[in-house]
């Protein structure tokens, strides 16, 4: 079918995918440190428009208060990540987060909230043992997006917007990666970008869940394409949900976007149907417990039937100061309001949301991969969070890790070298697999996208069990063969929406296959991940990490020790003084 396609080349030092904090600040890093390299950022929509960084409303994990300690918030990440992380990506992390918010202030023109003395106002975040996130009200993301953007468009990187990467395509002998495919959704044309580096930005985007809080166009693109090319992922399982999700009816897509962590961590009460609180009944930090725990509370609270209106359960401020939440969460007041809620006054309907892939790409702290010349940083990777993600800590995962790539892109790159010559028969197959649809008569996708919703939520969701992943399994077989029947119309390519979609869902259905394998082989229960049949964290000092690999279109499964590099459970690296 290739064969019949045309498709054009277009050849770059370095290519970023993605556009959210990790791809900016590569393509900014890797400028600084080696001008001359030509850097290209390729992004699904518009640069600085689109992405999840930009709908961060939180804030940034870093530990610059007196009396808070780089020990400190690596106890709290490596003890919030149920001790499955990878201690040297997660000390890389909290060390260079205290250089990144500097850099972000003091280089790129963000400004952060402050204390009435001039120092920066960190706020309490849920499964913290200190107040250290970093915020810009309740809109932090869209702070740091639109300074990162900013500098981009001010010097010499290349954008390639409004295109989506479909495959990494090797080197001919295999040898290294050669460039990525890529669909100009303007036109529908592909396009071969050929590079000497690549770094993997594209961010996760669990959306293959009933209730979610990215976008829809965030479909785990990056794993998808890393799990075609052979690559190992890790901590698969482990997919956050965030525990406020707003829900005002089917028939809107506000529904499971986020009502921010820092209500809960400024006072705010989650209530049942009968407007009672409830969290003390599964943890003693009451609505201040993580994520995961909260989430779980919140499912089985749902699951005895004591809901809201629509089904879910209740937020409430009104308890609180009012022009406190007002100038503390304007953001989130005016978005409740524009849903017929009041935040400052009332009750909020919410849900547990699907929220952030702790499982990614295998990386180093240097963000190489095992594919030389391909660099991943973000969330397309996995092993800095371990089990759980603390609130705050995303968007330093992306920022930090992302000015990594960047300048190890820089070292490793000479502007102007010669290019590999990729692999025709790996570009022919992806084309083709891109084109399926197209050959068969249009069809409807949307029953495809609910049941794949509605069976991820329920069988593989926020509680697990050996007969609802086996559910969940043979249903994603039955979607991906019933998804192959669907045709698209493809009489234009242009912004055609239906054949992204046939697109987005084809990987949403892969990358699910390999949380539900790795989530079955895990018969315990650690951090985001929990079977109702193995309840119970075992073996602690014996922990291990689940790697997924794709072979021969099936998810291949293994276990390796993790490495307890900095400290080992039962232990800490925080002086009994300074506690």
């Amino acid at each position: 079918m290739s064969t019949n396609i045309q498709i054009e080349e277009h050849k770059t030092d370095v290519l970023i995918l993605g556009s959210g904090g990790a791809g900016l600040f590569g393509a900014l890093h890797a400028k600084a440190a080696n001008p001359d390299l030509e850097v290209t950022v390729a992004v699904k929509g518009l640069l600085g428009k689109c992405g999840c960084t930009r709908m961060v409303q939180g804030g940034y994990n870093v530990a610059i208060a007196p009396g808070d300690s780089t020990e400190r918030h690596f106890m709290d990440t490596v003890d919030g990540g149920k001790w499955i992380n990878r201690q040297d990506l997660a000390w890389t992390l909290v060390e260079q987060a205290q250089v990144r918010i500097r850099e972000l202030e003091n280089e790129l023109g963000c400004f952060f909230d402050r204390n009435p003395d001039g120092t920066v106002h960190q706020k309490a975040f849920a499964g913290q043992t200190f107040d250290r996130t970093v915020h810009k009200g309740d809109l932090t993301g869209i702070e740091i997006i639109n300074r990162l953007a900013e500098q981009v468009w001010a010097r010499d990187i290349k954008r390639m917007e409004d295109h989506r990467a479909v495959a990494l395509i090797p080197a001919k002998d295999g040898s290294k990666l050669a460039g990525v495919l890529m669909i100009d959704m303007r036109t529908g044309t592909f396009r071969m970008v050929r590079a000497s580096a690549v770094l993997l930005a594209t961010g996760g985007g669990p959306t293959m869940y009933k209730y979610h809080t990215p976008s829809g166009d965030k479909t785990c693109d990056g794993m998808a394409m890393a799990l075609r090319l052979g690559l190992t992922l890790r901590d698969m399982e482990m997919v956050q949900f965030h525990p406020t999700g707003l829900i005002a009816g089917e028939d809107t897509r506000i529904t499971g976007t986020i009502i921010e962590e820092g209500l809960r961590g400024a006072g705010g009460y989650l209530l049942d149907g009968n407007l009672e609180r409830f969290m003390h009944k599964y943890d003693d930090r009451g609505e201040r417990a993580t994520r995961d725990i909260v989430s779980r509370g919140m499912f089985a609270e749902m699951r005895n039937g004591t809901t809201a209106t629509h089904g879910g359960l209740y937020i409430t401020m009104k308890h609180l100061d009012p022009v406190m939440v007002r100038k503390s969460f304007k953001g989130m007041v005016e978005r409740c309001a524009d849903c017929g809620f009041d935040l400052v006054g009332g009750n909020v309907e919410v849900v547990p949301t699907a929220h952030y892939m702790m499982g990614g790409v295998v990386f180093e702290p240097d963000c190489t991969t095992e594919m030389p010349q391909l660099y991943a940083a973000g969330e397309d990777t996995g092993g800095v969070h371990g089990a759980n993600r603390l609130g705050g800590n995303g968007v330093a995962n992306s920022t930090v890790f992302g000015g990594i790539a960047g300048d190890t892109i820089a070292r490793d790159t000479k502007p102007g070298a010669a290019l590999a010559e990729p692999d025709q028969t790996a570009i022919d197959e992806a084309v083709a697999l891109c084109c399926q649809p197209l050959s068969r008569p249009a069809a409807q996708i949307d029953q495809v996208r609910t049941k794949l919703w509605d069976h991820m939520w329920e069988d593989a969701g926020i509680i697990r069990d050996a007969d609802s992943l086996a559910r969940a399994k043979g249903t994603l077989d039955e979607l991906d063969a019933e998804l192959d029947t669907v045709g698209v119309a493809g009489d234009t390519l242009a912004y055609n929406l239906t054949w992204h979609d046939w697109l987005n869902l084809k990987n949403l259905i892969l990358v699910s296959k390999s949380v539900v394998a790795a989530a079955t082989a895990r018969e315990d229960s650690r951090g985001a991940h929990f079977r109702a049949d193995f309840p119970d964290v075992r073996d602690l000092e014996n922990s291990t990490f689940t790697v997924v690999r794709l072979k021969n279109g099936e998810i291949t499964l293994g276990t390796e020790p993790v490495d307890f590099s900095r400290v080992k459970p039962g232990e800490s690296l925080i002086d009994d003084s300074a506690a």
